[in-house]
């Protein structure tokens, strides 16, 4: 991990150099409107460790108007050793010096550093968002948040390492966006999935082809009812598909449910090593998974990677959910719908769409693409004011 970080940190400046000459030459390549709602966009970004800083670092290069890292904990030793932007602040390596790291990446990007716990925050407070992303929290924590986000009206993502393995969740409440195709012959279904619609439908011609261009819709669904969905049939109905399935879904699923139990995560004595088994293997079998996926020597390795952070690993994840927010705020390409889970240790990324049986969220409006800020009401005696850089 020593030499890892020494490498890091000799090429920090090089590095700044390539990504900042990348990102003038996908600026240029994107159509003006899009790029105008990515400058205005104002990102909300909670909990700075190495995967949020792959994050932050993949969205200041797209080039987005505003990003708020809200953090209260200290730095500990192994964020040292983790984060790239800690080991560039070598002089004074603290959550405003961290901050600094990252604007200088694009300077023309509005920088807020806020110390104060996330979890003192109200729900009017994610209104002045275009997107919130959540990072290492626990269990309740998260979903108090995508409470929140809900209440507010704002897409949401929740994002978690542990190791090898690693996770994306989405709710985006609804939400709209566009692909451009080939026109086809055959008509296009207004029900392409239980949870996407297609809206509208336009053409365009491009020389001697005809372009469609297809609006469509995703429904979302909470953490809290996503964590105790099924999973769609195509997943379940023979017994390949069931083994294709990875165990980390279950061993997510038994974390999720020790931390709503315990508030902590299970550490190797007898008892938590009992239950954390018990719970995965209960949610392996609720998810109709075959027995056989699930076995002691996967149990253990996830156990032995919690809490744990790999560059590589948070550098294709933190890569991931950024290209994902741009392609929301910029209403192109097709989202995560829902669950986004990944296995290093089998290269394989698959997403799963979680949703309990009822077809349809009602009462919930659109989320549109980017949301203008809105000022922020004055803070309490209390609150620990933000640092803008």
């Amino acid at each position: 991990m020593k030499s890892h970080s020494m490498t890091v940190k000799s090429d920090y400046g090089e590095c700044k150099r390539r990504k900042g000459e990348q990102h003038n030459r996908s600026q240029r390549a994107l159509p003006a409107n899009l790029q105008g709602r990515i400058g205005s966009a104002n990102i909300l970004l909670i909990t700075m460790k190495s995967l949020a800083n792959e994050v932050a670092k993949n969205l200041v290069l797209a080039g987005i108007g505003s990003l708020t890292i809200i953090d209260h904990e200290p730095i500990t030793a192994d964020d040292l050793q983790t984060q790239f932007f800690l080991e560039a602040a070598t002089q004074d390596p603290d959550i405003v010096n961290q901050g600094k790291m990252v604007r200088n990446m694009n300077p023309r990007v509005k920088l807020n550093i806020d110390t104060s716990d996330i979890r003192t925050k109200e729900p009017d407070y994610y209104a002045q968002f275009s997107v919130v992303i959540a990072t290492e929290l626990d269990y309740n924590t998260t979903s108090a948040i995508n409470a929140a986000c809900r209440m507010a009206e704002r897409p949401f993502y929740a994002a978690g390492l542990h190791g090898l393995y690693g996770y994306v969740f989405a709710d985006l409440i609804s939400h709209e966006f566009v692909i451009e195709r080939n026109k086809s012959n055959v008509p296009a279904q207004t029900q392409e999935t239980s949870t996407r619609t297609v809206t509208n439908i336009t053409t365009k011609k491009e020389g001697d082809k005809v372009i469609e261009l297809v609006t469509k819709r995703e429904t979302y669904t909470p953490l809290l009812l996503a964590n105790a969905s099924p999973l769609p049939e195509e997943y379940t109905r023979v017994l390949r598909k069931r083994k294709q399935v990875t165990p980390l879904l279950s061993c997510l699923r038994a974390l999720w449910e020790f931390e709503k139990a315990s508030a902590r995560r299970p550490t190797f004595n007898h008892a938590d090593l009992e239950l954390f088994t018990r719970l995965a293997s209960d949610s392996h079998q609720e998810l109709k998974l075959d027995s056989s996926t699930l076995d002691s020597v996967f149990l253990r390795n996830f156990l032995q990677n919690l809490g744990n952070e790999l560059p590589p690993v948070a550098a294709f994840l933190g890569g991931a959910l950024a290209q994902d927010v741009i392609n929301v705020l910029s209403a192109r390409e097709q989202p995560i719908q829902n669950l986004l889970l990944f296995d290093a240790d089998k290269s394989v990324g698959p997403i799963y769409p979680l949703h309990p049986f009822f077809d349809e969220i009602p009462g919930l409006a659109a989320v549109p693409p980017v949301a203008n800020p809105i000022p922020i009401h004055p803070a309490s005696a209390t609150a620990v004011p933000e640092t803008t850089l």
